[in-house]
């Protein structure tokens, strides 16, 4: 490590309602409120480590900060010994060498000259190191932001069903800054205030040993209880930051659900509930005050003891001749400089214990492992922030190429979202190139289950699955995900424009996205929009029906031209004459691709290759409507009910 990095790390070393939705943790996978708390879990030095990575990426710009405190921290301590100095040529008393023999006019004029050059340099450098350090706190607060944001977007989908959008949100936003002023405010600062006493010692020492080492003597239990206030600060600030994530996540939830909110007359209930959250907050917050404060209040009546103990000890100095009034100046300058850095040493510490409570629970996340992984590819904490590749244009010609079915094998396949729980049981069967295949089965079945495993989104229990015989575990998951569309009954909108949402960010030319648009019906419908193509959609698309994202989610799966087309639900939201266009469309969607199909409404799966019939995790029926019918079991028992409702 270089000496910046070894620098910063001695700087580091020297400082209800939430509940519903832990019920449904995996116990692989715990939230940090899950966890067993200790008032400071990770030792400051370990912490440090984490980010020396992030601070040594910007090493130079650390490192001219660094060495910009020493003419700064030498200006500082110069000035009271130069208004010292002219204290005693003005009362005739010795004078330091460079101002022997020099008449009274010209030794204030030389001393005044030195003591603006000192507030120059002071201004300028503490300018230009403040940029600095500002700019490389910015700088690691993107990187790490940028790697926190891969990072929990690489994370599988179980880790989302135990933990609320709005506590990752706060670890994105609130948390990174925070961490990001232990770089902007607070570690660089302690550093140049740990060498401005050690610079003001020295230069006490020089003049006079005595009062030098009474200052001495109040500043190091000083010290000590600075470093206790922090501590009790942290902890406090640990709290609060637990308490900020439960109201962020409380905030979100209500905005997301707001409908039910009113509908139901949720208001006051909410309110009651978002208030009593909001006080425990507020508590927490105090608590960080209090410490806050207590360390303020302390030093202040320190500062003014010292200088009251400066009068009393250079006094009776004074009077007995072994003190000039200019050295005792000096002294009532330097007792103020000396608690100055103390001050300032308050407020660092705040900003690094808040920083250090940050990243314990940036790390919670950080530490998740990344359960779904490329075969051979590891990830560590600290390496550079991932680049997205870029990838050339796809025409039109490569979107609508003839796709190659793939075969589908699930060999003795059992999983479960907790351990104990399997959802599915021994499920063996294949689906051959080509053919099409409907799920079906009562409510909690683990139809969607089998989407979600054959998707990747989540890892067998036991058993596997073959992709055209290759286990997909082996195969990169951008490839298995590319050979494979999936349309769910609620198509998720971005914000952005129509061609933006049918793209996903993937360079496919705009011939290619008209082409997919009019092979799925949606063309006509696009076109209609005030701006077409580049009609500006909100965020998830509230100012289209949800027939009419739905009909967007049919354009992203044509665009790709996948060779497994997986359809669950997707026509749920239609009406008659879009799902009349749609069902149109799914039948050039379908024609050559190995589709897969989950639908509550049984006469929409009539004309499938296969209908494989599930109850309880359990494959008990397989075979043709016709055939299925004739067994009269479970599926014929199903139909006869819809028909019965219809």
């Amino acid at each position: 490590m270089t000496c910046s990095g070894m620098v910063f790390g001695m700087a580091l070393h020297a400082s209800g309602f939430y509940h519903r939705f832990l019920m449904t943790t995996a116990p692989p996978y715990q939230t940090p409120e899950n966890q067993t708390r200790q008032s400071i879990r990770s030792t400051d030095w370990r912490l440090a480590s984490m980010l020396a990575p992030y601070a040594l990426r910007h090493q130079r710009l650390l490192a001219i900060a660094l060495l910009l405190l020493v003419p700064v921290s030498i200006g500082n301590a110069l000035q009271p010994v130069l208004v010292g100095q002219a204290i005693s040529l003005i009362r005739n008393e010795p004078v330091m060498f460079f101002l022997r023999g020099l008449t009274l006019s010209q030794g204030l004029n030389l001393l005044v000259l030195l003591l603006l050059l000192t507030i120059a340099i002071r201004l300028v450098l503490n300018g230009v190191q403040g940029y600095l350090v500002t700019k490389v706190g910015q700088l690691i607060t993107a990187d790490l932001r940028n790697d926190l944001f891969h990072h929990v977007t690489s994370l599988a989908t179980r880790f989302f069903d135990c933990t609320p959008v709005g506590k990752l949100i706060t670890r994105l936003t609130s948390d990174v800054d925070a961490l990001g002023d232990v770089f902007s405010t607070g570690a660089i600062g302690i550093v140049g205030n740990l060498f401005s006493i050690l610079v003001v010692l020295v230069a006490m020492f020089a003049l006079q040993w005595q009062l030098a080492l009474m200052l001495l003597a109040m500043l190091l239990p000083m010290t000590g209880l600075i470093i206790y206030f922090q501590r009790q600060y942290r902890r406090a600030n640990y709290r609060a930051r637990e308490e900020l994530s439960a109201l962020n996540a409380t905030l979100q939830e209500n905005i997301t659900g707001i409908n039910v909110v009113q509908l139901f007359r949720r208001e006051s209930f909410n309110s009651e509930l978002f208030r009593t959250i909001n006080k425990r907050y507020v508590k927490e917050i105090d608590r960080t005050i209090l410490f806050d404060s207590a360390v303020s209040a302390t030093l202040e009546w320190i500062s003014l003891v010292a200088i009251a103990g400066v009068l009393l000890l250079g006094g009776m100095l004074v009077l007995r001749d072994a003190l000039s009034f200019g050295i005792l100046a000096s002294f009532i300058l330097f007792a103020q400089r000396l608690f100055d850095p103390l001050r300032e040493f308050a407020e660092q510490f705040t900003s690094i214990q808040a920083g250090l409570t940050a990243l314990e629970r940036i790390s919670d996340i950080l530490n998740e492992p990344i359960e779904i992984r490329d075969p051979g590819r590891s990830a560590s904490f600290g390496q550079p922030s991932f680049r997205p590749s870029s990838a050339p244009e796809i025409d039109a010609q490569a979107a609508i190429a003839p796709p190659t079915p793939s075969e589908i094998r699930f060999d003795h396949v059992s999983f479960g979202y907790k351990p104990d729980e399997l959802v599915l049981k021994d499920l063996n069967f294949t689906i051959r190139p080509g053919e099409k295949v409907a799920l079906v089965g009562p409510t909690g079945a683990g139809k969607s289950s089998i989407i979600r495993l054959l998707c990747r989104l989540y890892d067998v229990t036991s058993g596997r699955i073959l992709l055209d015989g290759v286990d997909i575990r082996e195969m990169p998951q951008a490839e298995l995900r590319q050979r494979m569309a999936v349309i769910l009954q609620d198509g998720f909108i971005f914000a952005g424009n129509v061609r933006d949402n049918i793209t996903l960010g993937e360079d496919f030319s705009f011939e290619a996205v008209r082409q997919a648009a009019e092979r799925t019906n949606v063309a006509r419908f696009i076109e209609e929009l005030p701006q077409g193509y580049d009609t500006p959609l909100r965020q998830r698309g509230t100012n289209l029906s949800g027939g009419q994202k739905q009909l967007l989610a049919f354009a992203r799966a044509a665009i790709r031209n996948p060779s497994i087309l997986v359809l669950d639900e997707a026509t749920a939201n239609l009406d008659v004459g879009t799902e009349a266009l749609v069902q149109e469309a799914l039948e050039t969607l379908l024609a050559g691709r190995t589709a897969i199909i989950i639908a509550h409404r049984l006469s929409t799966i009539r004309r499938v290759d296969r209908i494989l019939v599930l109850k309880q995790g359990q494959l008990v029926e397989s075979g043709t409507h016709d055939e299925l019918l004739a067994a009269n079991g479970l599926y014929a028992s199903l139909y006869r009910l819809q028909m019965l409702e219809s």
